[in-house]
C-alpha cells in the first residue's frame, strides 16, 4: 500500500509558529523597572605577590593580596595575606608582623626609601620611625644595619622624606612637615593570627588629600594626553630577627624597615588612582551646587561625566542644608544655584517657585574600628537607648578624668554626676548582653567617646529622631535609668533631648575639667575638658577617616619636654592592637574606608545594617512632609521590617528664577543624576558603593522636576538666546516621565508643576501640553504627585505587554493545534 505524504496544512505551521515566539518572549530580558544594585567591590584589580628569603627571616611562603590596585582615590583598600608565622597573642607585636606604606615614585620598578610615608610617631618598638643606624660602629646588641652604605651619617643616621611636589626633604627623623601622627597613613603593626592569615583595611590618599604623595595627578605635558601618577603599596614582612641579625627572644624588634635589610624584603604593589586635577575643560560655565554631605561622594563621582556631556562644570561644596536652601531662596539671574538638601526648601509670600528632584537614597551609620584579641571586631548592635548614653557622655570616662592626685588635696579620679555608671561602653552590661564579643577586649584598651560632627545638619535630627521614636531611649534621656541602674548625664538631661523634635546639632554641655593624665603634682598646670577629650569631627567624611585611624584626636596627656617649653597638653595616640574608635558616618564613607557598620534596631526591634535593600525598604517607608510635598521626610518611627532606620533621600533644589541657560544646566544635571548615575559601581559616571538607586517612582520624579525647571514659569526668559531654553535638549537619562515636584507653598508645603517641556514629541505628555509649553488644565499639584508615585516605568510598562502578547501567542498557537488534533481524533474514532 503506498503511503501518501501529505504537505502541513497552514494553521499547524501558524499554531507552531505562535508557540515558538511565546517562548522567545518568554525569554526575552524586560528593561529593569529599577537599575538593579551592582556589586562594586574593586576585586577585578586585585593583585597577589609573594615573600622571598631574606638574609636572616625567610618570607618565601608569604602571599600577600591588595584587593583593589585600579581606579582608587581617598578610600581604604583591603589588604590579606596568608603563610606568615603568627603574632604573639598579646598586642605587644614583638615579632612576627606586617607594616604597611604609601609611596610615591615615578621609576616602573617601585619606590625607594625616600618616597615613602612612614616614622611618625614611636621612636622605639615595633613599627620604629626613620632611623637607620644607631651609631658610627656595628656594637654588640645595637640595632645597626651592616647593609646601610655611608648615605645617611650622623649620631642618628636617618631616612629623609622626599616629597612628590618638588618641597625640601624632611630635616630630621622627627620632621613632620608633610605628615605627623594625626594624618599618617601609615600601618606601623598589623598582626598575623595563629592560622598564618591576617586582614586589614589600609587608607589610601590621593593627590587632594597628600600633595606630598601626588597620587592621581597627571605628570604628561601640556597637550598631551593625560597620566595620573600611580602610587605604590609597600608591605615590610618583619620576623624574629632585627636589621643586624640579633635574634629577638625577650625584647621588640627595633630597627626601621626602612634599614637596608628590612627593606630588602619589601613586597610592592602599583596603585593606580582617578585623576585629580582638573578635569573640565578650561572656560566652561562653572555651576555651584551646595549642600548635604550624603550627595557629597555621588555628586564627585557624577561631575566627570556631567563636564564632558553638558558643557558644564559643576561644583560641589558640602556644608550644613539650611545654608544651602537659603542660597536657593536667594537665587537670582545674576546667581545662579541649585542646592542639595534633605528638607524642603520653605519659599515664602511670593518668592520664587523651588523644584525638587531626588537624587541619591544614603543613610547615617555608625561606624567602628575595633582591635580585639582575635583580630578586627566586625559586629555590633546597638539600640536607641545605647547611642542616648554614648551622645550624652553618660560614661564616666566619656567626659574628663584623672588618675593622679592634684595639689592642694587629692581630686576624686572620675567625676561625682558620673559615679556608679559604667566606665565604657564596653563595660555596660545593656551593650555586652548584645555584643558578647567585646567582653575579649584588651584591659589596657581604652574605647573612645562617639565622634560626631560640628555644626548643625538635617541629618543631625535624624538621629535624635530615631531616639525619641524609642521609649527606652526616651525614659533614659528624661532621666529614668536603665535597668541596671545607669543614669543619663545630668548636664544632658536639662536640654530636653526627649522631646525637642528640632534637634539639629549634638551638644557637649559637660563642664567638667581635669588636669591632664600623667601630669605631676608638682607641674600641675595643664588641664582639659570635654572637647579635649572628646572633639568634633570637621563632618561625616572626617569622622569616617578618623575612626580607619583609630585616633580622634583627643589631647588629654601632659607633656614636658625640657624646663624651657611650659606645660602643654599632647594628642596620645593608642598602640597598634588597643584601638576602639567611632562615629556617626554617612554609609558612603563607612564603605569608602572599609569601616564595619552597627546594625541599628529598628521600630519593630530588628537590628538592621545600611545595604541597599534595607535602604530602598527605608525609602518605601517613608511619607511626605505634608499632603501637597513630594519630598519624603525621613522618619525612623515607621523604620520596620527590614527597614534601615536613618535613611535619607537627598533632593536637588532649584529656583526656577534662574537664567534659561541656568536652568537647563541644573536640569541635565538631575537627568544624569536620576538616570545614567544611578548604576551602580567605582568607576566616574557612576553610583558609588553605600547609596542604594534611586526607586523607580523617585526617578520618574526626578524627570519630571528636571522639565518642570527647564520650562521655568510661562512668560519666563521671552529674550533668551538660548534655541533649546524650552526644548528637550541635553541629557535625557531618566527612568520614564511623569508629575512635577516642584516649589514651596506658605507653610512649607510643595506644590508641583505640570510635566515637563522638553519631553518627546510623541510622549502623552507632550500631546497634553498646551501649545505654549505650560501644563495642561487639570494637571495640577495633587494629581502630579500622584502620577509621579504610581505611573509606570518604561521596563514596568514593557513587562506589562510582554505578558500580554505571551498571552497571546500561547492561546492562538494552542487553538491552533487544537482543531487538527481534535480532527485526527474523530477520524480515528470514526468506523
Amino acid at each position: 500500500m503506498t503511503r501518501v505524504l501529505t504537505r502541513p496544512r497552514p494553521r499547524v505551521l501558524i499554531a507552531v509558529g505562535c508557540l515558538l515566539a511565546a517562548l522567545v518572549v518568554a525569554l526575552l530580558p524586560v528593561p529593569p523597572g529599577t537599575t538593579p544594585a551592582v556589586a562594586a567591590t574593586g576585586e577585578d584589580s586585585a593583585v597577589t605577590k609573594s615573600g622571598k628569603k631574606g638574609k636572616y627571616d625567610d618570607f618565601s611562603d608569604l602571599k600577600v593580596t591588595v584587593h583593589q590596585t585600579k581606579n582608587l582615590h581617598s578610600q581604604s583598600v583591603r589588604v590579606s595575606w596568608k603563610g606568615g608565622a603568627p603574632t604573639a597573642p598579646s598586642t605587644a607585636f614583638n615579632v612576627n608582623y606586617l607594616q604597611i606604606m604609601q609611596c610615591w615614585g615615578d621609576d616602573p620598578s617601585g619606590p625607594d626609601r625616600e618616597q615613602c610615608v612612614f616614622g611618625a610617631g614611636t621612636a622605639a618598638g615595633a613599627g620604629n620611625g626613620r632611623v637607620v643606624r644607631y651609631g658610627t660602629g656595628t656594637t654588640p646588641g645595637s640595632e645597626d644595619d651592616p647593609e646601610e652604605d655611608e648615605k645617611y651619617t650622623g649620631s642618628f643616621p636617618f631616612v629623609p622624606f622626599r616629597p612628590a611636589n618638588g618641597e625640601p626633604a624632611t630635616k630630621s627623623s622627627h620632621d613632620y612637615t608633610y605628615f605627623g601622627p594625626l594624618d599618617t597613613n601609615e600601618q606601623k603593626a598589623v598582626r598575623t593570627f595563629e592560622n598564618g592569615t591576617g586582614e586589614t583595611e589600609f587608607e589610601v590618599q590621593d593627590g587632594i588629600q597628600a600633595d606630598y604623595l601626588g597620587c592621581g595627578v597627571n605628570t604628561a605635558a601640556a597637550g598631551s594626553t593625560p597620566a595620573p601618577r600611580p602610587c605604590w603599596l609597600v608591605a615590610v614582612p618583619r620576623g624574629t630577627h632585627d636589621a643586624n641579625g640579633n635574634e629577638i627572644t625577650v625584647d621588640k624588634l627595633a630597627s626601621s624597615p626602612l634599614s637596608a635589610t628590612n627593606w630588602a624584603q619589601r613586597i610592592v604593589f602599583r596603585l593606580d588612582f582617578q585623576p585629580v586635577d582638573e578635569f573640565c575643560p578650561e572656560g566652561q560655565p562653572e555651576r555651584p551646587i551646595p549642600g548635604s554631605e550624603l550627595a557629597d561622594d555621588a555628586v564627585s563621582s557624577w561631575a566627570p561625566k556631567l563636564c564632558t556631556s553638558t558643557g558644564n562644570t559643576f561644583t560641589f561644596n558640602r556644608g550644613p542644608e539650611e545654608e544651602a536652601r537659603g542660597e536657593v531662596l536667594g537665587t537670582t539671574e545674576e546667581t545662579p544655584a541649585m542646592g542639595v538638601t534633605v528638607d524642603p526648601v520653605d519659599r515664602s509670600g511670593d518668592g520664587s517657585r523651588v523644584v525638587h528632584a531626588p537624587v541619591a537614597v544614603s543613610g547615617l551609620a555608625v561606624g567602628f574600628f575595633v582591635e580585639g584579641t582575635d583580630g578586627v571586631i566586625q559586629e555590633m548592635k546597638l539600640t536607641p537607648r545605647l547611642v542616648a548614653k554614648m551622645l550624652t557622655h553618660s560614661y564616666v570616662h566619656d567626659v574628663p578624668w584623672t588618675n593622679v592626685c592634684s595639689p592642694p588635696g587629692c581630686d576624686s579620679p572620675e567625676a561625682e554626676h558620673l559615679k556608679g555608671n559604667p566606665l565604657y561602653f564596653t563595660k555596660d552590661k545593656e551593650f555586652l548582653d548584645l555584643n558578647p564579643q567585646f567582653a575579649k577586649l584588651d584591659a589596657a584598651a581604652e574605647p573612645m567617646s562617639l565622634m560626631v560632627p560640628q555644626g548643625n545638619s538635617d541629618t543631625t535630627r535624624v538621629i535624635w529622631n530615631w531616639l525619641q521614636s524609642d521609649k527606652e531611649a526616651r525614659d533614659f534621656l528624661s532621666g529614668k535609668p536603665d535597668p541596671h541602674g545607669m543614669r543619663v548625664n545630668p548636664y544632658f538631661q536639662e536640654l530636653n533631648l526627649a522631646a525637642n523634635a528640632d534637634l539639629t546639632d549634638f551638644p557637649k554641655s559637660d563642664p567638667t575639667v581635669k588636669p591632664a593624665i600623667n601630669d605631676q603634682p608638682i607641674m600641675g598646670t595643664a588641664t582639659y575638658t570635654i572637647l579635649d577629650l572628646d572633639p568634633y569631627t570637621i563632618d561625616l567624611h572626617d569622622g569616617a577617616v578618623k575612626t580607619r585611624r583609630g585616633n580622634n584626636g583627643r589631647t588629654t596627656e601632659y607633656a614636658q619636654p625640657n624646663d624651657q617649653v611650659p606645660a602643654k597638653v599632647v594628642n596620645l595616640v593608642p598602640p597598634p592592637g588597643r584601638r576602639v574608635a567611632m562615629a556617626i558616618v554617612d554609609a558612603a564613607s563607612a564603605v569608602r574606608y572599609g569601616l564595619p557598620i552597627a546594625a541599628l534596631r529598628n521600630a519593630d526591634g530588628n537590628f538592621v545594617k545600611a545595604s541597599v535593600s534595607t535602604l530602598q525598604a527605608g525609602v518605601n517607608a517613608m511619607q511626605a512632609w505634608s499632603d501637597n510635598s513630594a519630598v519624603l521626610k525621613p522618619d525612623p518611627a515607621r523604620a520596620k521590617g527590614q527597614a534601615y532606620p536613618m535613611t535619607v533621600v537627598t533632593y536637588a533644589a532649584a529656583s526656577v528664577n534662574q537664567d534659561a541657560k541656568d536652568r537647563k544646566a541644573y536640569a541635565d544635571f538631575i537627568r544624569y543624576a536620576a538616570g545614567p548615575g544611578q548604576a551602580q559601581g567605582r568607576a566616574a559616571g557612576e553610583l558609588p558603593p553605600g547609596y542604594a538607586p534611586l526607586p523607580a517612582k523617585l526617578r520618574k520624579q526626578a524627570k519630571a522636576a528636571a522639565d518642570d525647571l527647564q520650562r521655568g514659569d510661562p512668560g519666563s526668559d521671552p529674550s533668551s538666546d538660548d534655541p533649546n531654553a524650552n526644548g528637550s535638549g541635553g541629557l535625557t537619562g531618566g527612568a520614564g516621565t511623569g508629575g512635577g515636584t516642584s516649589s514651596g507653598t506658605d507653610g512649607g508645603g510643595m506644590s508641583a508643576g505640570g510635566p515637563g517641556g522638553g519631553a518627546d514629541p510623541d510622549s502623552p505628555e507632550s500631546a497634553a501640553s498646551s501649545p505654549n509649553g505650560s501644563a495642561p488644565p487639570g494637571s495640577g499639584p495633587q494629581q502630579n504627585i500622584a502620577q509621579a508615585k504610581q505611573g509606570l516605568t518604561p521596563g514596568e510598562f514593557l513587562g506589562i505587554i510582554r505578558w500580554v502578547l505571551l498571552a497571546i501567542l500561547f492561546i492562538g498557537g494552542a487553538a491552533g493545534l487544537a482543531g487538527p488534533v481534535m480532527l485526527r481524533y474523530a477520524q480515528r474514532r470514526t468506523p
